[in-house]
């Protein structure tokens, strides 16, 4: 199948060195003697052979008003915007036959332009004209060659046409496809086959050729809304909005395009205004954008499975993994490899040390994505995490979650400070645990009352490891202080207590 972005490329490189060989072999006849019109000619030429062809054509049109009769200038015209695959050529072509009518290669070059415009009927015509006009070898052996193709083409659309009326689209695009190997420029084909891409929910498939019939027929606005409304049915906005602006620029009355503009607008500018918040950090106001984004459109699934996506990170980021791991798990059902929802629900499984589940999301988002540096980053701190959390947990040990609060924090220390001194217990073993079990307090006070450390330990590194304090000083405070406690109050920072240590 030909992609209707090449039609351009394709009639570029078929037609433009036939086209100047052609034209040499009527050099300068029967056309009158205008030095400046010959001048054009002749420097029209030089530069459509150097592939100048902008130049060349400013020549050409020089010419062509300085002699409206010349029909050479007509020609080579007609050669320079078949290079530059535009459809003007055919009113140059059907001037210069009307001037000279013996002109074959004219006639001969029209066929080719009506065929790939499939209008069949016309090019068969043309290439009998030539069989019938004394034509030379090369014309001849063309000319049969492409009656034969245009007899083919008439088959193929038939067969097309009654494949769709049958509703077998996909037999209907097998025919298509054959045809717009030859008939690149006919926009109404390309239309029949972008319904029948519409019927095999094939939408984008049906876009590309819908932009490559906007281009090929005047004011189609009929192309441009077909497009916008399968953009939106993609849930591609930007896009949606972008074409029916064509339409409406065509025609500001047109009834469909007006009412699928006002609606795509207001459903663009509410998520312009979700994604500003979330880049504001405003995190709540963004997640009620985006439900009111699933209000205003709640008919096209794209629209309320994006809206999903956006929430489940807006919880992520805002610190509600609960609501964050319900959201992202409902995107998920729909999209199981939708990279961003694992990415959110990993990092709120990690607030809920979950780091099982979360290194199973980073994997699996790893999977479709393995170039993803935050997704490496998040599998090795959620390695790091479970691999601490079987060890000593800070948060586990004062009883508060990982998004906690440094004051949830130090009210968390205090109360167990209180309960845990070693001081409110006379049985030894109950004493020697109630000191480890302090220590253990102190340290995680320490830990995360300090923005540094704590990172340190939310990254998976405990900062008053033995192993990682190796030649750094002998460890935490709390551990070379553990011998002269005399006067420590875990209170210090402003309480009421004050609390007196005595040991035997």
């Amino acid at each position: 199948m030909v992609a209707p972005g090449s039609v351009t490329s394709r009639l570029g490189s078929v037609f433009p060195f036939l086209l100047v060989l052609v034209d040499l072999q009527y050099e300068g006849a029967e056309c009158g003697v205008n030095a400046d019109v010959e001048k054009h000619l002749e420097l029209g030429k030089k530069l459509l052979a150097a592939g100048q062809l902008a130049d060349a054509l400013s020549q050409f049109h020089a010419a062509v008003d300085g002699d409206p009769d010349n029909y050479i200038a007509y020609y080579r015209r007609a050669t320079v915007f078949l290079a530059m695959g535009k459809s003007k050529a055919l009113p140059d072509l059907t001037k210069v036959i009307e001037l000279k009518m013996d002109f074959t290669a004219a006639r001969l070059q029209r066929g080719h332009l009506l065929l790939k415009q499939g209008k069949l009927d016309e090019a068969e015509d043309d290439f009998k004209k030539v069989l019938k006009s004394n034509p030379s070898e090369n014309e001849e052996k063309e000319a049969q060659s492409q009656l034969i193709k245009s007899d083919e083409m008439q088959r193929l659309r038939s067969q097309a046409l009654d494949a769709f009326e049958s509703s077998d689209y996909t037999a209907a695009i097998t025919f298509l496809d054959k045809i717009l190997e030859v008939c690149v420029w006919d926009a109404e084909l390309r239309e029949l086959r972008a319904e029948c891409f519409i019927k095999e929910g094939e939408p984008r498939k049906a876009i590309s050729d819908l932009k490559a019939a906007s281009k090929l027929k005047n004011d189609n606005t009929e192309a441009f809304y077909k497009i916008s409304t399968l953009y939106y049915q993609l849930g591609d906005h930007e896009l949606s909005l972008s074409e029916v602006r064509e339409c409406l620029k065509l025609d500001q009355d047109h009834k469909r395009c007006f009412a699928h503009y006002k609606q795509v607008k207001k459903l663009n500018k509410l998520i312009e205004s979700a994604e500003e918040l979330i880049r504001d950090g405003r995190y709540t106001d963004a997640t009620s954008k985006y439900e009111s984004v699933m209000k205003t459109e709640p008919n096209v699934a794209e629209y309320t499975i994006r809206s999903k996506e956006r929430i489940c990170h807006c919880f992520s980021k805002d610190e509600k993994p609960v609501e964050a791991i319900r959201v992202c798990s409902e995107v998920l059902q729909v999209e199981p490899d939708n990279v961003n929802a694992l990415k959110d629900r990993a990092e709120a499984y990690l607030v809920e040390e979950m780091y099982d589940e979360a290194i199973q999301d980073y994997e699996t988002a790893q999977e479709h994505n393995e170039n993803d540096q935050q997704i490496r980053e998040g599998l090795e701190k959620a390695q790091r995490l479970l691999k601490q959390s079987q060890k000593r947990d800070y948060y586990k040990i004062l009883g508060v979650k990982r998004n906690a609060k440094k004051q949830e924090i130090i009210k968390a220390y205090r109360k167990l400070a209180l309960q845990w001194h070693p001081d409110n217990f006379q049985n030894e073993e109950e004493k020697k645990k109630a000191e480890k079990k302090f220590i253990d307090i102190a340290a995680a006070k320490e830990v995360l009352s300090d923005p540094e450390m704590r990172k340190k330990f939310d990254d998976g590194e405990d900062p008053l490891d033995a192993e990682s304090q190796q030649g750094g000083g002998g460890g935490s405070p709390f551990h070379r202080s553990w011998n002269s406690w005399q006067g420590f109050n875990p209170f210090s920072s402003g309480g009421p207590f004050r609390f007196k240590f005595h040991f035997n």
